[in-house]
């Protein structure tokens, strides 16, 4: 018997609302991811970048680069990743506490770092090395703080740019001690260091990754380093706190995010991703060997950690008048 066309098709409906729905597709990476490093190569950011991307590329099956967008104290490059697509595939690779600082330096500031980006995770903590010219008559914290008492403003501290952690950092010590130098801006830490290296500038407070080298090839003078303790890598270095200087908790926190609003599934996916980087032998012992301690903490805490430091360096900018420009 021929069955009339509208009671086939109500049937074929009808078996079709009885099976199961499928799964819904799997969101993946659809094309190149790009990390921007929002400062120039050489420096901290843009090493753990390099060290990152390839194995990051092998995990998400697509290719990941480096992208440089140094400029303003990094909100040139953060600003790009802030007002990209919302898709996944633009990270930012910074230093998370010169982005903390942003909202209270530059009022005028075009995004929103806590609404405009999201966490993916944090990658590494380095402390500071206070490094000096060889050509600077101080071999000592002691020598160092006697000389620009006794020379007020003649010493000049070389920061990877205005209203980086190493340019607030000095600020904070000379406030301290009372004392008085000149602190100049470059295009990145990479500069900054070269600079100080060329004796252009006297002094400088940067990331240990990107600085101790020169230490190493006394091309600087390592006279102290932030953190809780000495570095393994360098134990003749005090801590700022057994050399009396202020500011000991300074340093470089490395973190990865991703523009607001991006697949949460991608993001789940991205922090698994850097977790496994992290945790591979070859990459942590880069890290310690640089004088870093891996910080694999995934998008809660590091979201926690950066509303907590907003909170923190905001107050530290408005107490000592800091100005970003």
């Amino acid at each position: 018997m021929i069955r009339p066309l509208c009671f086939v098709v109500a049937a074929a409906l009808a078996g079709a609302a009885l099976q199961p729905a499928p799964a819904e597709a799997q969101q993946n990476f659809s094309r190149a991811v790009r990390i921007v490093v929002p400062y120039a190569p050489g420096g901290t950011s843009d090493i753990l970048a390099r060290l990152i991307a390839p194995k990051l590329q092998e995990a998400i099956g697509q290719a990941v680069v480096v992208e440089n967008k140094p400029g303003g104290s990094g909100n040139i490059g953060a600003d790009a990743v802030a007002k990209a697509p919302k898709d996944g595939h633009s990270l930012l690779l910074l230093d998370v506490g010169t982005l903390a600082l942003a909202p209270s330096l530059f009022p005028d500031l075009t995004f929103d770092p806590q609404k405009d980006l999201a966490p993916v995770g944090m990658i590494m903590f380095a402390p500071y090395v206070l490094a000096v010219s060889p050509a600077t008559p101080a071999k000592s914290v002691a020598e160092l703080i006697s000389y620009a008492k006794a020379n007020p403003g003649k010493l000049a501290v070389a920061n990877s740019g205005i209203g980086g952690m190493n340019h607030v950092t000095p600020i904070r010590i000379a406030k301290a001690l009372g004392i008085e130098w000149k602190n100049v801006p470059y295009r990145g830490g990479a500069a900054a260091t070269r600079a100080v290296v060329a004796g252009e500038s006297q002094v400088i407070f940067n990331g240990v990754t990107a600085t101790l080298p020169f230490v190493k090839n006394n091309q600087l003078v390592g006279l102290a380093v932030s953190g809780p303790e000495r570095l393994k890598s360098a134990p003749d270095l005090p801590t700022f706190d057994e050399a009396k200087l202020p500011a000991g908790d300074a340093g470089t926190w490395q973190g990865l995010m991703v523009t607001a609003g991006s697949p949460p599934e991608l993001v789940a996916k991205l922090d698994t991703a850097l977790k496994t980087i992290l945790a591979s032998p070859d990459i942590a012992q880069k890290i310690a060997d640089l004088g870093g301690t891996v910080k694999a903490d995934g998008p809660a805490a590091f979201r926690t950690w950066f509303a907590d430091n907003v909170k923190l360096l905001g107050a530290v900018v408005r107490e000592n008048g800091i100005k970003g420009e």
